[in-house]
């Protein structure tokens, strides 16, 4: 991979091959703690082996020149152009991290960067934290500038809330920042304190399904889901003052204070929160005991409550849901991501996958009009460089 990505880099940006150099940063999968990360309360991701890679030389004149293997589109600017611009699409991320950067002072002049995906489009497996964070730490290791990893992570979600305008948490930036292989990550969003928990699958394999539903909804009804938890917030309050967030809230809190919420859509949000931080916790739990039918079954009633009471779903994820929850060997599957769309993960025996891939295509098909993709993963690690390349 890397020497043909050296290969299409050269035919492109030409001239010498010195002071190439490669880094990757991956994907993630939210294995529980969905639409918790924005709450303040817990996640439990895990970075995967797909990714993006990027490929970059500096230069002196401050000018970028970006291009991908993914688009076709190239994308060009100077250190004093550093402005979003529709038209520049994809371009916007690493042109929204430069501009992070250079207000943390990182000498910057210029580069030539050549980006490839592996992670499928729109299918909410964080490919913006991932380019966000391949470049982030690969221009401050490229300029030689040392920046903690966590101020990274930070850095990526202030671009896709400024920059590019997405209220994202902080949960996929940490997942791709702080991956380890064969770990989940157990991460408290409101103090940013983490616990990398062996995720181990003897005999299972992780298998995430893309619904290839066009997520149109998901960036207007995500923005609406954080405003109606401000105000389930703003309920609370007035029985709890000391509120930071909606995470702080226990299962028992929140039914103390049910009747308190006049809107029952605001109840069902806000029960959704508290409900899956008691999830979460309960899975990391699960799987520090070897538990993994206890962990499945945590994994399909949290679907079940982003179903049901944070209606984030839609028909193609419940569809795949329910086909999957009833094929024999698969303990656990839920939808993951922002919703409306994208991917379901499911933890499925390694004897079953087949069967599994099988049966849930052929009905999914019949059930909606769409062809379903199947990608069995691994847990891999965080942002890193690709270093003993040959160049």
């Amino acid at each position: 991979m890397e020497q043909r990505l050296i290969k299409e880099f050269l035919a492109r940006f030409s001239e010498s091959a010195e002071k190439i150099r490669i880094f990757f940063a991956p994907g993630r999968v939210n294995l529980i703690g969905e639409h918790t990360d924005y709450n303040g309360g817990y996640v439990f991701p895990a970075a995967l082996t797909m990714g993006t890679y990027m490929v970059v030389r500096p230069r002196k004149d401050k000018m970028f020149y970006l291009g991908s293997t993914n688009f076709e589109q190239k994308v060009s600017f100077s250190l004093e152009e550093l402005v979003y611009k529709e038209e520049d699409d994809w371009g916007n991320y690493p042109k929204g991290i430069i501009k992070e950067l250079a207000a943390l002072n990182v000498n910057l002049t210029g580069a030539d960067i050549l980006y490839h995906g592996t992670l499928p489009n729109g299918a909410g497996l964080s490919s913006s934290a991932s380019i966000g964070m391949t470049t982030a730490y690969g221009l401050t290791e490229l300029f030689n500038h040392s920046i903690k990893r966590v101020d990274l992570a930070l850095a990526v979600q202030r671009m896709e809330n400024t920059f590019i305008g997405v209220n994202s948490g902080i949960m996929d930036q940490f997942a791709v920042g702080f991956g380890e292989k064969d770990h989940a990550l157990f991460l408290n969003c409101a103090t940013l304190e983490t616990e990398k928990v062996r995720l181990a699958l003897p005999n299972y394999k992780i298998v995430i399904t893309n619904t290839n539903k066009r997520r149109g909804l998901a960036d207007s009804k995500y923005n609406e889901r954080r405003d109606e938890c401000e105000e389930g917030l703003k309920t609370a309050q007035t029985v709890y003052s000391s509120l930071q967030n909606l995470s702080e809230l226990t299962v028992e809190m929140f039914n103390e204070i049910e009747s308190k919420f006049e809107s029952d859509i605001i109840k069902r949000r806000v029960r959704h929160i508290v409900t899956e931080n008691e999830r979460v916790v309960k899975a990391k739990e699960a799987l520090n005991h070897s538990n993994l039918r206890e962990f499945g079954e945590l994994m399909k009633a949290s679907h079940e409550s982003l179903q049901f009471d944070y209606e984030v779903t839609g028909k193609e994820l419940d569809v795949l849901f329910m086909l999957q929850r009833q094929v024999e060997g698969c303990v656990g599957t839920r939808m993951t991501g922002a919703g409306f769309g994208g991917c379901t993960v499911s933890i499925v025996r390694e004897d079953a996958v087949k069967t599994f891939k099988d049966s849930v295509k052929e009905d999914y098909e019949k059930q909606t009009g769409l062809t379903p993709t199947f990608y069995i993963c691994d847990i891999g690690d965080g942002v890193k460089e690709l270093k003993g390349v040959i160049v």
